[in-house]
């Protein structure tokens, strides 16, 4: 049995009985508390002398005398007399009653005719709120079974009331989780906490396509604290939605660019530009990424639009740079490998990208679509086990000139590439482009340069008298300019051998010119037999006239028959004399000014002999070898020496493993290394 309905509790409906002789047989304790006289006060009484008023008498009389013969109800409002004096005006239903014995009786129900006023009022306003809201709102009972329904809601939901009146939300929501929901309603009804403004997304009916909807959930209560259900709004907020969702859209792209451009381009470096770029892309954009580039354009950065290295109708050649994917799978296999060189029919989407200069985009790709991005039949393949199913390419252009593409695929991804992916994409491969530019600008003039400087280096004699020497260089590590260090061995009158390595101060195309000229005049002053710190003292003056460039040399003569050397220094780090059988020392050489500083005259440059016996062995090498960043150069130059403890088979391998001890992969310097030893 259901417990008392709140609304009779609130009207406080009074219940009072009376015979046919008008005499108050039942009196309700409604009855008691809207008018005062307990039952005991009241049974036994006649009902108009108690209750009624004498002006009104007669005609209370007359109405009942009518009800008792007639039978017929009559409801209306009059005043009655309350215990204190005072009256009160009710609203009376009064009815005939039979008993099982033939006898009559009157049954009067009467509540406060202003208590009722207020609920009509009340109840007029909530009925005409919720029909004529434009929110859709609805009241479940505490079972969650619809009890009733605003028409915004039918309009809603597309559904009548008729079809959701007693049905459970598991038999008609369309959208969210049905389960999810449930729990929150039950929550709502077992703690009374309100649930506002949760969003759910999902179409209202089926076929409405996606939307966004906002439900706020309301524990009813009746007057009397008894839950009686649950209030249910639902406002289509999708235009809210879809203008938060492209904001986020929006501030996500900007975040992605922003990200790009403090990623891409962090070294002139054509490859690590192309992997930048790639790593960028995914997984944000796209799963799986290549980046390639014209072959022509590696060729010669200076070729401009001409297509002439592409053969065949159409055809382009293309290097693959970089292949990244968010995932292991089987879609890098389709790719080319970075560094390869393939020939790109005419057919090929990326073709179609470079050759137009415009965006590629296939939003759903088709069974032979694949084909179009694949190399052959077998990478069509892979592409398909791998589920791409949708593509987009756009061109590397910059300063007007397509450079290359970026190639996109989505496996994952269930979302087909969209316009705001085009833009974005389009972004990132313009800036990428530019990076991309300027490294193989970089790297044609680096590797001019280091052509250049390998030209300039000698060769080493075929036969040096008493002396055998071995040479490296290496230049600066990838992504830093060329330098200008070099190394000398040059035959003089009288079996003598002159040693030179000096390094210009820079770097660049400019630094290694610089070199050749300084490399040049050595050579010449050389053959004119003069004394090391004179030969110094004359590129002291070539120097000076090579501003802004300054070098450091140092300038030896081995004299075979004297079995002694003769050394000047300009500013260059001391070479190390190994004694055959002793300790590597250092060379405390007379301290020279730089070539090119301005010291007239090459103040401080002079020369000192040591004596070389047999077996003895001299080094000498640039900065670039010993210097680093993160170590002093007294520390350095103690670890070359202790590596020279060490003897080699031969003089070459001395030099490799100095190298490879001492060089750092990041230093951004080159290296000139010169080993001699005596051999009497």
């Amino acid at each position: 049995m259901s417990p008392p309905g709140g609304l009779m509790e609130l009207l406080g409906v009074a219940a009072v009985v009376v015979d046919a002789e008008g005499r108050i047989v039942l009196w309700s304790p409604q009855a008691e508390e809207l008018l005062g006289w307990t039952t005991e006060e009241a049974l036994g009484r006649y009902a108009a002398q108690l209750l009624v008023a004498d002006e009104h008498l007669h005609l209370v009389l007359n109405l009942f005398r009518r009800v008792m013969e007639s039978g017929e109800g009559w409801e209306g409002v009059f005043r009655v007399r309350h215990k204190d004096g005072s009256t009160r005006l009710l609203e009376w239903r009064n009815m005939r009653l039979q008993d099982d014995l033939g006898g009559y009786y009157a049954l009067g129900l009467a509540t406060d005719r202003a208590t009722l006023h207020r609920v009509e009022r009340d109840l007029a306003l909530s009925v005409r709120l919720v029909d004529q809201s434009p929110i859709g709102l609805a009241v479940l009972d505490t079972d969650l079974r619809y009890v009733s329904v605003n028409p915004a809601l039918e309009r809603l939901g597309r559904l009548p009331a008729g079809e959701l009146l007693g049905r459970g939300i598991h038999e008609t929501l369309h959208f969210g989780d049905a389960d999810r929901l449930e729990a929150a309603m039950r929550s709502v009804l077992a703690t009374g906490e309100p649930l506002v403004d949760r969003h759910v997304l999902g179409p209202l009916p089926p076929e409405a396509g996606e939307r966004a909807w906002s439900l706020s959930l309301y524990r009813l209560d009746d007057p009397g604290g008894r839950v009686i259900g649950v209030a249910v709004s639902v406002v289509d907020v999708t235009d809210r939605h879809r203008a938060a969702t492209e904001a986020e859209r929006a501030r996500h792209r900007l975040a992605l660019v922003a990200d790009a451009s403090m990623r891409i381009g962090t070294t002139l470096d054509l490859e690590q530009t192309a992997r930048e770029l790639a790593d960028v892309a995914v997984p944000d954009l796209a799963d799986v990424a290549a980046v390639d580039v014209l072959d022509r354009i590696l060729a010669d950065p200076g070729a401009g639009p001409d297509r002439d290295r592409d053969e065949g109708d159409g055809d382009v050649l293309i290097r693959a740079l970089a292949v990244t994917a968010a995932y292991p799978t089987v879609a890098v296999e389709a790719a080319d490998r970075p560094g390869e060189l393939a020939r790109y029919g005419a057919g090929r989407l990326v073709t179609r990208c470079v050759r137009t200069a415009q965006p590629v985009r296939i939003d759903v790709l088709g069974p032979g679509d694949l084909r179009d991005i694949a190399r052959d039949d077998r990478a069509a393949e892979l592409l398909a086990r791998a589920g791409v199913h949708s593509y987009l390419a756009v061109p590397l252009i910059a300063r007007g000139e397509v450079l290359g593409a970026l190639d996109l695929k989505r496996t994952r991804n269930q979302e087909p590439f969209s316009e705001d992916d085009v833009l974005l994409a389009t972004e990132f491969a313009s800036r990428a482009a530019v990076c991309i530019d300027n490294a193989r600008w970089y790297r044609q003039q680096r590797e001019t340069a280091l052509l250049l400087q390998r030209s300039m280096l000698p060769e080493m004699p075929r036969h040096l008298v008493g002396l055998e020497a071995a040479s490296r260089y290496q230049p600066a590590r990838a992504g830093s300019e060329i330098g200008g260090d070099w190394f000398d061995v040059v035959p003089m009158d009288r079996e003598r051998t002159a040693l030179v390595v000096g390094d210009v101060m820079g770097s660049g195309i400019n630094a290694a010119t610089a070199m050749g000229r300084l490399r040049t005049a050595t050579q010449t002053l050389t053959r004119l037999g003069l004394d090391p710190a004179v030969v110094l003292r004359h590129l002291d003056e070539i120097t000076a006239g090579l501003d802004p460039y300054i070098a450091t040399c140092i300038y030896a003569v081995y004299d075979p028959h004297r079995a002694q050397v003769c050394i000047a220094n300009a500013g260059h780090l001391p070479p190390v004399l190994v004694r055959r059988g002793g300790t590597p020392r250092l060379l405390d050489l007379p301290p020279g000014a730089p070539l090119g500083v301005g010291a007239v005259g090459g103040t401080g440059l002079r020369s000192i002999t040591v004596g070389i016996d047999p077996g003895d062995v001299l080094v000498l090498y640039t900065d670039g070898l010993v210097e680093t960043r993160d170590q002093d150069i007294d520390t350095r130059l103690g670890t070359l020496t202790g590596l020279l403890h060490t003897a080699d088979a031969t003089l070459g391998e001395t030099c490799d493993r100095l190298l490879r001890a001492l060089r750092r992969p990041d230093t951004p310097d080159d290296v000139a290394l010169l080993i001699a030893r005596a051999t009497g």
